[in-house]
């Protein structure tokens, strides 16, 4: 709820609109020449009480803070808009508003409805008050002071319903703590069932061991049974005089056997127990299954809460020699709950200087504000932002498509959000070494319940329509023409590159020499908004196939991650030098995709029968990972300069058309 102002400030803006509405010529029958008196005769007519009076406007000016523009209050029917103008006035109209102030006494503040009461509806079939006269100041700000407070009433009201809608999204928001608390309590109980498992194994190994052992001492009993018969046949004229040795023989023979007969029954007991200890284990492994299954239900189902078409805003930090931003460029405002929640706002001023009063004063800054799933401020790391996304990139493991672009004018910081900056540090790394890092980790953990995978890895760029291999070595290397983009197959739906390297990984290291390459390969000129510029589309494709060989299942789904050529506008992107025509013809072809992918995105929302894939080379190589079948991210990188805030705020709108947009539910490719 907005601070009420004081009296002598809703005066003066008061006064302020009403010079506004006196510029229409008065129908009051005025006698001789003071027919139709505009504002400005009747200010010379009170020149000497302004000159009386030009102390206190002083003073009043001088002793108040000054008061924000009047917002713009809703026309209802029957009513006259009143035109929006500046707080800045000049010296004439302090003198007119300390005029008026002197013979007026401030009137009660208005006190401000609690959030929790209901706001007394407006009165209807109320008579519309006669218009009054240019000279009855007084009068019209009583009027306005009437329109004032039914405009608080109904902001009272918004207030309220803001707040309902308020306690639904926490209600959201606890069922999906109790979710995550019940997920909690099926991994521990998985965990509990896979110790018990790794205990039924270890007893199973103390039992074979007693088997091989009993098995030693039965073949030991047999050898002495045979010694003992050799010695009887040997010995049998010595019969008589060994008959007490031979019987002791037979005593031990047969309590050898005792102990073979019981050996087989626990052997066979044994057996019986191990059959039932793998029927547990196929049991429990089949559990393990469908909790898996579920888990990646649950996991889809999230995504699409936050949607498949999502949008998130980075703003760079300012680099060293850069000018400094006036305080109050850039606004972050805290989300629902407060500070604690992440910044989903941002709020960008910018001055006009080609705008001004009606006293010639500049203009107030104009303030554009864009919502986004999530905003990024200058000193996010890129882990924060990793995070952010790591679920989302998961997704391509359990078999749908997902695409995340990276937005934004030239030294906007697109290429450090996907690749990372120079140095190998670890602390810098982009979107693209740390996403495979996370599908590594997380095929390794899958592979104990039966998941094999396997990594593809493509890199190319689109530069003037024209497809580069970035990952070409040798002769080939910087040829693009030999690049085309096909169909995989009689009747497949796959597009692939031909000519273009699809290189199988397996570690961070391999991942790490392709982007290596990859960028001393890419295309870049110095332009004049950033000395090392991209001047191409880079896509970066993984191709992820996943086989459960234990029950017959197969996913696939690719991973795109695409850093766009710069967006700027043709003049301020143009080079200087003999280069200058080449440059000219980059930024339209880089313009002209961008809004080819603009216009992909609007159709699929739109669903619409037919979707210009071909218009581009870079929609067309990103169709199967645009569809409604896809999860697609865009990152909107701009800059924290002044200088570029024509750039950024297109950029800014661009993306809040996306993320208007609306794309079905995505299907994951299982067989």
């Amino acid at each position: 709820m907005e601070p009420q102002r004081s009296p002598l400030l809703e005066v003066k803006g008061n006064i302020e609109l009403k010079r506004a509405l006196a510029k229409a010529p008065s129908r009051l029958p005025l006698p001789g020449s003071r027919l139709k008196r505009g504002p400005d005769q009747m200010e010379e007519d009170l020149e000497p009480e302004k000159k009386r009076t030009r102390g206190l406007g002083t003073k009043v000016a001088t002793s108040r803070p000054r008061a924000t523009a009047l917002t713009t209050v809703p026309q209802t029917q029957g009513q006259t808009a009143v035109p929006k103008v500046p707080r800045k006035t000049g010296p004439r109209c302090s003198t007119a508003v300390a005029t008026v102030l002197k013979n007026q006494k401030p009137g009660p503040a208005v006190p401000a409805q609690k959030p929790g009461t209901t706001a007394a509806p407006p009165v209807v079939g109320r008579k519309k008050p006669s218009k009054r006269p240019a000279w009855d100041l007084k009068g019209q700000l009583c009027d306005l002071n009437a329109e004032l407070k039914c405009c608080r009433e109904r902001t009272q009201l918004l207030d309220q319903e803001n707040q309902q809608l308020r306690n639904q999204l926490r209600e959201a928001q606890q069922q999906a703590t109790e979710l995550g608390a019940e997920r909690r309590t099926l991994e521990e109980e998985l965990a509990r069932m896979r110790a018990q498992a790794e205990q039924g194994q270890r007893e199973l190994g103390n039992l074979s061991a007693r088997v091989l052992e009993l098995e030693e001492r039965l073949g030991t009993q047999e050898g002495l049974v045979q010694e003992l018969q050799k010695e009887q046949l040997e010995l049998q004229e010595e019969r008589r005089g060994l008959a007490a040795r031979l019987e002791e023989q037979e005593g031990r023979l047969q309590a050898s056997e005792a102990a073979l007969s019981g050996s087989q029954a626990e052997v066979a007991s044994l057996r019986q127990e191990a059959a039932a200890q793998a029927a547990l284990l196929a049991k429990r492994e089949e559990r393990l299954h469908g909790l898996e299954m579920e888990r990646r239900r649950l996991h889809n189902q999230l995504q699409e809460l936050k949607g498949n078409v999502r949008v998130f805003c980075r703003v760079r930090p300012v680099l060293p020699g850069e000018s400094t931003p006036p305080s109050g460029f850039l606004l972050f405002p805290s989300g629902p709950s407060g500070p604690s929640d992440p910044p989903t706002r941002l709020s960008l001023s910018r001055s006009d200087e080609r705008r001004g009063t009606l006293s010639g004063a500049p203009a107030a800054p104009t303030r554009h504000d864009f919502s986004f799933d999530r905003v990024f401020p200058p000193g996010s790391g890129q882990d924060e932002v990793f995070e952010e996304i790591s679920m989302l990139v998961q997704s391509a493991l359990d078999g749908y498509p997902v695409c995340i672009f990276a937005y934004g004018q030239t030294g906007s910081g697109k290429t450090f959000t996907m690749e990372g900056g120079p140095g190998g540090d670890p602390q810098v790394e982009g979107l693209i070494p740390r996403a495979l890092r996370h599908l590594f980790s997380v095929a390794q953990e899958l592979s104990g319940q039966g998941w094999t995978y396997s990594f593809v890895a493509s890199y190319v760029e689109i530069y003037n329509e024209t497809v580069r291999d970035l990952l070409a070595t040798g002769t080939r290397k910087g040829h693009g023409g030999e690049c085309e983009i096909r169909r995989a197959g009689p009747g497949s739906e796959e597009l692939t590159v031909t000519n273009a390297r699809y290189v199988p990984v397996s570690c961070e290291r391999e991942v790490e020499a392709l982007l290596h390459l990859a960028r001393q390969n890419r295309a870049v000129a110095r332009t004049a908004q950033n000395e090392r510029s991209s001047r191409s589309h880079s896509v970066f494709q993984l191709q992820i196939s996943g086989e459960h060989a234990g029950r017959g299942l197969q996913c696939a789904a690719p991973l795109s991650l695409v850093d766009l050529a710069g967006s700027e506008r043709l003049d301020p992107g143009l080079a200087l030098g003999p280069g200058e025509r080449e440059r000219l013809r980059e930024t339209q072809a880089i313009n002209s995709s961008l809004s080819t992918l603009g216009l992909v995105i609007m159709a699929l929302s739109n669903k619409e029968s037919h979707v210009p894939y071909r218009n581009s080379k870079l929609t067309y190589l990103l169709q199967n990972s645009l569809g409604g079948s896809a999860k697609m991210l865009m990152f909107v990188n701009i800059s924290p300069l002044e200088e570029n805030v024509s750039e950024s705020l297109n950029s800014l709108r661009f993306a809040s058309k996306v993320n208007q947009c609306v794309i079905g539910t995505a299907q994951a490719n299982r067989k």
